[in-house]
């Protein structure tokens, strides 16, 4: 099975009860909650409280993609609601390994986030800190997109950075869906998050089923 991480940022929110829990049944891997501040993107979304109230109809991990300055500020009412891994981007602050390194303290999976305009030589100095790198497929700050051209290349030369690090993943997130998901896949993908396409098919459960089975 691989592994998918429906983006909470694409469910209906009158029906969120109803679809983490039809989720929750399938073969996920866990949810996705994209925090952004208004500032380091132009959005503004989720924090702890969404991850409550979803945490009260699942027991699937929750992993957090901090979008926001002052990213050591969340984490303790992060990992309260109950999340298990924070992706920090390094442009958003001067400190990335000290606050890697607070995550950790704070109970939280630390890893990072990688834009599509910032070189992949950033992980290097921190990859014995981190335990995940999200390679983002589109400019960050909206749901919907469509993939970048770049980014299977992107994939390909991470997943070379990352061979003698196994337990780290290399997961993508932006514009993915079934016609270009094995592609990333090949290219060294071992997760990825899924947004609106996961809702855009004839079922959830059709849907999901063919993502995990690629």
């Amino acid at each position: 099975m691989f592994p998918i991480f429906p983006s909470l940022l694409a469910f209906d929110l009158l029906k969120l009860e109803e679809q983490t829990a039809t989720l929750s049944a399938l073969d996920i891997a866990g949810f996705h909650l994209d925090v952004m501040d208004g500032q380091f993107v132009p959005n503004i979304t989720f924090g702890a409280s969404l991850c409550n109230a979803v945490k009260r109809v699942t027991d699937k991990p929750i992993n957090a993609h901090l979008m926001t300055y002052t990213p050591h500020n969340l984490f303790s009412d992060l990992q309260k609601a109950g999340v298990t891994k924070v992706y920090i981007h390094p442009e958003s602050t001067p400190h990335i390994n000290r606050v890697l390194h607070q995550a950790l303290d704070n109970g939280l999976t630390p890893a990072i986030a990688i834009n599509p305009g910032t070189p992949l030589c950033v992980i290097e100095p921190l990859i014995d800190i981190i335990e995940g790198v999200l390679i983002m497929t589109v400019n960050p700050g909206f749901g919907g997109q469509s993939i970048l051209d770049n980014s299977i290349d992107r994939i390909k030369k991470c997943s070379d950075m990352l061979r003698a690090y196994p337990n780290v993943e290399l997961i993508a997130d932006g514009g993915i869906k079934l016609n270009n998901i094995k592609t990333l896949k090949d290219a060294g993908l071992t997760a990825a998050v899924i947004g609106t396409a996961i809702f855009k098919g004839v079922s959830i459960d059709e849907t999901v089923q063919d993502f995990v089975s690629i």
